[in-house]
């Protein structure tokens, strides 16, 4: 193959996995007191125990969009390699990195005007971006090429529930009463992303019980051949959820992947 496939931290993807699917990915920052971490595959700056610890202490954490001579810096030597380059990562509906990212390759593809640099609004993230990563990594092993691999993005369907509503109270996701009235009522959103990669909320959830429910009803309705599907199932500190989804949808799918979801996201 005469091509590099690169995503970004936010994908969510284990360090084992991006070195099965050979797919190279690029590290992103997030901040936590005052001091800044790459997050890498392998969670090497910071791990997720300690990040969800200082989260559930009350320590904010802010992300950094990969900025401009990173991505130069990340693709340069690839390029003077003489090789081709796909990139998707974070979709613009959460982040400018897109944006950030089409700059760098427009001054790198006037100086390497040989070599084809490819950048694809993935319209996922976290493990949908992983997920997305992961079957396009697939047939990227198999010599297919950098063409093809877009048609795989709209067809990824995420799902998911935040048991937090600090969190999108903070994030100006939902208001202050709405946080304050779902928290007591139990009520938690069932949110998605559309097919311009942005969050929306698409029900509401209550009561602990009802969450596996919910998320096994959608995949019944809305997965396509499920049973030859893979499906990635991914968790915020939450091992004990994630292994009860997964026993749940056992036997409807091809093979379930549980994935840690990291500070990016």
């Amino acid at each position: 193959m005469d091509y590099i496939f690169m995503t970004d931290s936010s994908c969510d993807l284990s360090a084992e996995i991006a070195k099965e699917i050979n797919v190279e990915i690029l590290p992103m920052e997030f901040t936590m007191e005052d001091k800044s971490y790459l997050h890498y595959a392998d969670a090497r700056m910071m791990s997720l125990d300690d990040f969800y610890s200082k989260l559930k202490s009350g320590i904010d954490s802010k992300t950094t969009q990969i900025n401009y001579n990173n991505f130069i810096n990340y693709f340069e030597p690839y390029l003077k390699a003489g090789k081709d380059i796909l990139y998707t990562g974070i979709c613009t509906g959460l982040s400018g990195t897109y944006n950030t990212c089409l700059m760098a390759v427009k001054d790198l593809q006037e100086k390497y005007s040989d070599r084809k640099i490819v950048i694809i609004d993935s319209m996922c993230d976290s493990v949908g971006l992983g997920l997305l990563i992961y079957l396009a990594g697939q047939k990227y092993t198999e010599g297919v090429s950098i063409e093809e691999l877009e048609q795989y993005k709209l067809k990824v369907c995420h799902w998911f529930i935040v048991e937090d509503l600090d969190h999108l109270k903070r994030g100006g996701r939902i208001s202050a009463v709405a946080a304050t009235f779902g928290k007591a009522l139990q009520i938690k959103p069932l949110i998605s992303v559309d097919e311009g990669g942005h969050l929306i909320n698409v029900g509401k959830v209550r009561g602990a019980s009802n969450v596996y429910n919910s998320l096994v009803s959608h995949f019944e309705r809305d997965a396509e051949n499920p049973k030859e599907q893979t499906v990635f199932i991914g968790h915020a500190d939450n091992k004990e959820g994630a292994l009860e989804l997964q026993k749940r949808i056992k036997g409807m799918c091809k093979k379930s992947i549980i994935c840690d979801i990291g500070p990016v996201i």
